[in-house]
């Protein structure tokens, strides 16, 4: 028993000086190639302190993004870590390292650690087909918009009907927002891709629907957006998605929710395919890299959306879909829905807190950015609409 005690004991140490002494190579497995074709250990971002064998992994915690903003501003907008022995992943928390790496390094870091989404002929292919057919602007202005347009309009009716059925609230509904907005969401999935609609019943008040309300708070008491929203489209008929062109104040909204709150605030991870350089560092091939599109969006840290207003932007880069060739394909009728949703639960319904309570925005943790709290809001159908909300 002491002898295999020793013996353990003995490879954990050699283990442990290998690991330190023996030069670095980059994860796919060959060394940095220095000047004239030699080995030299490459010049890698700097890391904070690693556990032997777990390297960083102690540091993956809730809110990853958040942690990895913190170790940012403690070692620098480009960092390294080590996930496990060998797996190296550099971090790039700053506008002009996002930059660098998707424009100059963009094929260089166009792959993904996952096999089936490697950079190659086939990838190109189905990214064609996506582009140019599935998700293009004339695609989607022409076959996509008519099917959003139908599930926000029969979302609306819902909405109103709960409202008018609320017995003891006036003509107002309690309204579970994330309930009824991923309805919305996976009725135009189905619809666009399956041509079939999920079964719903519509007199059932807790089955509604729309996508997009991360700074509900603001919009609920900001009435900007409904008076642009009167002067543009008025209230004789529902908005359309040909009117969001001319809503700029609604727009302005959206990006400013999208900074302050993107959908994946790390993207997706991306992988070098080639040794390449990132802010002067050394970047081995088979890195992973990750974007901290929450780190880089936060500065400023206020929620203002009139820094978008008249086409200017008072922010450095504004990257929720991505940037590069492995941007977000879906980003066209991403945009189209939420402002489409966003039109017009302003144009009919006036909004309320529940109680009078401030809501409550404290993230939750996850590839995304969940609320802690479910968001409820009291929806009430606007007089100004009652004709065009009773003939949906």
């Amino acid at each position: 028993m002491d002898k295999a005690y020793h013996v353990a004991i003995l490879t954990f140490a050699f283990l442990f000086v290998l690991r330190y002494l023996v030069p670095r190579v980059g994860a796919g497995g060959k060394g940095w190639n220095g000047k004239h074709g030699k080995q030299a250990a490459p010049r890698l971002p700097p890391s904070p302190p690693s556990v032997p064998f777990l390297g960083h992994l102690h540091l993956v915690k809730t809110r990853f993004h958040a942690s990895l903003a913190r170790l940012a501003a403690r070692h620098g907008p480009v960092f390294s870590l080590r996930l496990g022995y060998s797996r190296l992943a550099v971090v790039v928390s700053s506008p002009e390292a996002a930059k660098e790496c998707f424009t100059e390094n963009d094929v260089a870091l166009a792959n993904r650690p996952l096999a089936v989404a490697s950079y190659g002929p086939y990838w190109r292919n189905v990214r064609r087909v996506l582009a140019v057919h599935l998700l293009s602007s004339l695609h989607v202005d022409r076959t996509l918009s008519p099917v959003v347009s139908g599930e926000v309009r029969a979302m609306a009716r819902r909405m109103n009907r709960a409202a008018m059925a609320a017995a003891d609230g006036g003509g107002a509904a309690r309204v579970q927002m994330k309930r009824r907005l991923f309805e919305l969401s996976l009725s135009v999935l189905m619809e666009t891709i399956a041509r079939t609609k999920t079964s719903r019943t519509e007199a059932n008040a807790d089955s509604d629907m729309s996508p997009e309300a991360h700074e509900f708070k603001q919009i609920i008491d900001d009435l900007k957006a409904q008076a642009e929203m009167d002067a543009a489209v008025g209230t004789s008929r529902l908005v359309t998605p040909d009117d969001l062109p001319r809503l700029g104040y609604l727009q302005s909204i959206v990006n400013e929710t999208l900074r302050l709150y993107p959908a994946a605030p790390l993207l997706l991870p991306h992988e070098s395919v080639t040794d390449c350089k990132v802010a002067g560092y050394d970047v081995p091939r088979g890195t992973m890299l990750l974007v901290n599109v929450y780190a880089i969006h936060r500065d400023p840290d206020e929620f203002r959306p009139e820094r978008f207003e008249d086409g200017k932007a008072e922010v450095r880069l504004l990257m929720p879909f991505g940037m590069g060739r492995r941007r977000c394909p879906g980003e066209t009728l991403a945009l189209r829905t939420i402002g489409l949703v966003l039109a017009t639960l302003i144009q009919c319904f006036d909004w309320d807190r529940v109680d009078g309570a401030e809501v409550d925005m404290a993230e939750g943790g996850g590839l995304t950015i969940p609320r802690i709290v479910p968001l409820e809001a009291i929806c009430r159908p606007r007089a100004a609409m009652h004709g065009v909300l009773q003939v949906l």
